[in-house]
């Protein structure tokens, strides 16, 4: 069985208190993206699970998240047969796409849908949470307002067909720690959820992504990615979660040509004609 997972991007993140567990409650807006990794997954009749790469380098064996995905459902589902898994890999990784997390998720709805097993969406969920914080998002895979650690989801009335989007990613790892470590978390006056209902317009001065007050003074290089994509006519840009990838929205169908350093990677989304 072969499935596509996509990436996201996040519009607005806030990050509203550290909890007692040692997570921190956030709120924002997973935006889906058309740009897609690769999974297969088949049957084994070998004596162990077999996970393989192309594309990008990513982690192997044990630490990668679909091998954990696996054994996550294998404990409470010991039948569950040994499998073949390929993932190729074309969505760039720690870069606040939601990548990895997202080729887990399909890795659950994937055994689920190939072995019968029957489990329900909240349940996947459940085991998605135990992934990772973004996880949750890819079982649910359409725009949503999130809560707590990202895995309370509703519904939100967004669309963005009309807009062109463009994705910038320098290669630059960002420390998940070293971006929480200067959060100072707060409760906004106006949530996420209110402000994304307004005009795209609005967004530049009210829709904020806080790991950019951490992240933009230790590396000027991601800041001056959205300054760019300001000055060649972006209606909205910020940062994708902890970065370092950033996102720029555009309300014209035909996208700017860019003069970025050439190991950057950039990734057009033109809005149809």
């Amino acid at each position: 069985m072969i499935a596509f997972p996509n990436c996201k991007i996040n519009l607005g993140l806030r990050i509203l208190r550290k909890r007692t567990d040692g997570y921190h409650d956030l709120e924002t807006v997973f935006y889906p993206l058309p740009f897609y990794d690769v999974l297969e997954i088949v049957h084994s009749n070998d004596s162990s699970i077999r996970f393989s790469t192309t594309g990008l380098t990513v982690e192997s064996g044990n630490d990668n998240l679909c091998v954990k995905a696996y054994e996550l459902l294998k404990k409470d589902y010991p039948d569950l047969p040994l499998i073949q898994m390929h993932l190729h890999k074309t969505i760039p990784m720690g870069a606040g796409l939601g990548g990895g997390s997202a080729d887990a998720a399909f890795v659950l709805t994937v055994l689920n849908k190939k072995f019968h097993l029957n489990i329900s969406k909240e349940k996947l969920i459940e085991y998605a949470l135990q992934l990772g914080s973004d996880c949750p998002f890819f079982i649910y895979n359409k725009p949503c307002y999130a809560t707590g650690r990202g895995e309370i989801m509703e519904d939100v009335n967004i669309d963005l067909s009309s807009y062109s989007f463009v994705i910038i990613n320098p290669g630059i790892h960002v420390s998940t720690a070293k971006a929480f470590a200067g959060i100072n978390p707060v409760m906004p006056s106006v949530s996420v959820k209110e402000i994304i209902q307004q005009p795209v317009s609005t967004w530049k001065s009210e829709l904020l992504n806080d790991f950019e007050q951490t992240i933009f003074p230790a590396y000027k290089e991601i800041e001056v990615i959205k300054e760019t994509l300001y000055n060649n006519g972006a209606v909205y840009a910020a940062m994708s979660g902890t970065g370092s990838t950033v996102y720029g929205i555009f309300n014209t169908a035909e996208l700017p040509d860019f003069n970025f350093p050439s190991h950057y990677f950039v990734k057009s989304f033109p809005r149809k004609r």
